[in-house]
């Protein structure tokens, strides 16, 4: 599903990648007298038009720091700043893509796209944009087909189209593509570098795929617990990825670095 954000009374749309600074950031959850902490001291800063991968194991709070991100979750200490600004409550200058496309049935895909316009624009530039969009994802010839009538590959197409339509500067992704099948994903994967090349964005994308991590991110961050014995996941590591991309999946060089990512994540005997 791709989160349709209200507006702010503060900020404009973005045109452009921007920063993102997680800054001492602790999220708990449950009864005051059975909390569970999720999130300790997470502080990291992404730059405007990195892709930054998140990797964890399940239930470490990787969705949790992406809401946080997105203004849908209030932290219980530390902050988040995009392009120097402290996001209070859902913020217009991120778009969220979930794992499921979830759209709207009843309408178009180029309904369903208009969806995440800003609601200052007008009709006819309206029109252009998501024409523009569903050109960007291959999907110009479909655009009056209705969900039921494409491929679940089309749908998540279509929901990142819906994202991209905000003009975000921050493009916030979690697990896009974990329900696609293994060839379908890495067309996906290969789309939303295209896609990143020609409408610069900050990207923040949660994932369990190791492999997708290393051809997509940047850096990666590998959230986990410290051996100090606290409760809550906190930055574990901060690891580059080296080689421009696109990369070779099969290069020496990332597949030491895959067999490092899945030691961190406590996978043996790979």
């Amino acid at each position: 599903m791709t989160a349709v954000l209200a507006p702010s009374t503060t900020q404009s749309h973005s045109k452009q990648a921007l920063a993102v600074h997680f800054s001492g950031l602790g999220r708990s959850f449950g009864p005051a007298d059975n909390r569970r902490v999720v999130l300790r001291d997470v502080s990291v800063q992404v730059e405007p038009g990195e892709i930054l991968a998140i990797l964890g194991t399940s239930g470490c709070g990787k969705s949790t720091l992406l809401r946080a991100a997105a203004g849908l979750d209030v932290p219980d200490s530390g902050e988040v700043l995009i392009d120097g600004t402290p996001v209070a409550g859902i913020d217009e200058r991120c778009a969220v893509a979930f794992q499921e496309p979830r759209l709207l049935p009843w309408h178009t895909l180029q309904a369903n796209v208009a969806i995440g316009l800003p609601k200052s624009s007008s009709a006819s530039a309206g029109k252009a944009k998501v024409l523009e969009l569903l050109k960007l994802v291959g999907l110009d010839t479909f655009a009056k087909h209705r969900p039921r009538e494409v491929s679940g590959g089309m749908a998540q197409r279509t929901s990142l189209a819906r994202a991209l339509a905000r003009n975000p500067g921050v493009l916030l992704l979690d697990e896009p593509f974990g329900a696609l099948d293994a060839l379908t994903r890495i067309k996906m994967q290969d789309l939303l570098l295209d896609i990143h090349s020609a409408q610069p964005t900050t990207v923040l994308l949660v994932t369990h795929d190791v492999d997708e991590a290393l051809q997509l991110a940047d850096r990666i961050l590998v959230l986990g617990r410290n051996d100090d014995g606290q409760d809550g996941s906190t930055v574990a590591e901060l690891v580059p990825v080296p080689g421009a991309r696109p990369r070779n999946r099969n290069s020496t060089e990332l597949g030491a670095l895959r067999s490092s990512l899945l030691s961190m994540l406590g996978v043996t005997g790979h």
